[in-house]
């Protein structure tokens, strides 16, 4: 039995009136406010600012002697294949692709 429209409105009615109760209990939680006051005290560290003498010098390489070198390498300590141009590369995929592509084994013509 289909409801009257009457019935439809009160009952929109009442779901409306009921989500803005809900959601307004939900927001009044999310603002709760401690009765006893809270005092924020900065964390405090006395020795970061502290001045003292530089430390002397110590190394993480485990006790062995390191080498030292400064500069640059020339290109030509790094051998390269030479690349080729992308026109070489085209012509050969162009070639690859014709060999490969299946061919129509008769031609269709409308007369």
């Amino acid at each position: 039995m289909p409801l009257a429209p009457q019935e439809v409105i009160a009952m929109k009615t009442t779901l409306c009136v009921l989500f803005l109760f809900v959601s307004a209990a939900a927001f009044g939680q999310y603002g709760y406010v401690p009765s006893q006051g809270y005092i924020y005290q900065p964390p405090d560290h006395p020795q970061h600012a502290s001045y003292a003498p530089i430390a002397s010098e110590q190394t993480v390489l485990g006790g062995s002697a390191y080498t030292l070198a400064q500069g640059d390498r020339p290109a030509s300590d790094f051998p390269q294949k030479p690349q080729p141009s992308l026109g070489d590369v085209a012509r050969e995929l162009r070639k690859q692709h014709q060999q490969q592509a299946k061919k129509s084994s008769f031609v269709w013509t409308n007369q």
